[in-house]
């Protein structure tokens, strides 16, 4: 089956320690289409500008993403500056221009609306609900979401997640939502919110899923040198479903393995700036680590 990722398609501008790069190919749905384009065909809802580039249109092509929903725009694409300190762990965020984004109105081509798999990657809950508004029953939807959404839009984010099969967001949203500082505690809480599958994200400490088998914890892949983490996040949920709409049996079946091969999928993302890295990587050097993880975590 095809996954279908809704997000935000940006330029971000990206400053470490070390280095500085601008106006790279950024944005949720970005990072998570090229990730799940090593798996499953993958089709892109998003919006750009007149100034996107040219090349970047040619890299989503070239991991032969379905661009039949993305949105260009007379105006600017939106453009996002931040700032790492030297622990990669901690950014802040240094500019922030809308652009065409500011006015996003997700419209779903009608060959998109029976697509069975769902990624309603980083944008505000109301277009989330405007994606599902628009599709055909679709068999396993996924929200993702971040801080900015639990302090200005907590309503609708409670409301959706009455209408996903699973939820994805980091520890500390999972905290801020829950107010909750245990994470176990935080992941029932959240079941009754209304999404069978819960998946906290750890940044490099992996991550937890809570579903109907019980709790799993996901390692990240040990890296020596993180380029950029820009992204990290939207490639592991990419992959995982990218993962887990080609995989044969049920979800249950196969959400622990899909979700390594997420890790793994977001390791070379952490490797290079922006999809730099993520773009250049072989479905066969993602089979090696998964092998390697696997070796690592097996007692």
């Amino acid at each position: 089956m095809s996954v279908l990722i809704v997000g935000s398609t940006a330029l971000d501008s990206i400053k470490t320690p070390t280095r500085e790069n601008p106006r790279l190919l950024g944005g949720s749905a970005s990072h998570a289409a090229v990730a799940a384009s090593f798996f499953s065909p993958t089709q892109l809802i998003g919006v750009v500008g007149e100034d996107f580039p040219k090349k970047y249109l040619d890299l989503y092509r070239k991991h032969k993403i379905d661009l039949t929903g993305l949105q260009i725009l007379p105006g600017k694409t939106f453009h996002w500056s931040g700032e790492y300190e030297i622990n990669m762990n901690n950014r802040r965020t240094l500019a922030t221009e809308l652009g065409v984004f500011e006015t996003f109105n997700p419209t779903l081509p009608k060959a998109h609306q029976s697509t069975g798999f769902v990624l309603l990657a980083n944008i505000a809950p109301a277009l989330q609900h405007h994606v599902l508004d628009q599709m055909r029953k679709p068999k396993f939807v996924v929200a993702d979401t971040m801080d900015l959404w639990l302090n200005i839009a907590l309503k609708d984010l409670i409301r959706l997640l009455k209408r996903v099969d699973g939820f994805v967001l980091n520890d500390s949203e999972a905290v801020q939502l829950t107010h909750e500082d245990n994470l176990f505690v935080a992941l029932k809480k959240i079941h009754k919110l209304g999404p069978k599958y819960v998946i906290i994200k750890k940044g490099s400490h992996g991550s937890i899923l809570s579903g109907p088998k019980g709790i799993f914890i996901c390692p990240a892949y040990p890296l020596h040198t993180v380029e950029d983490p820009t992204g990290a996040g939207d490639s592991f949920v990419g992959g995982m479903m990218g993962y887990l709409a080609t995989a044969k049996g049920s979800i249950d079946a196969n959400i622990r393995r899909a979700m390594v091969y997420g890790s793994v999928t977001a390791s070379f993302c952490c490797e290079g700036f922006g999809l730099n890295a993520t773009t250049k990587t072989k479905r066969a050097e993602i089979e090696k680590r998964v092998k390697e993880l696997e070796k690592m975590t097996k007692f």
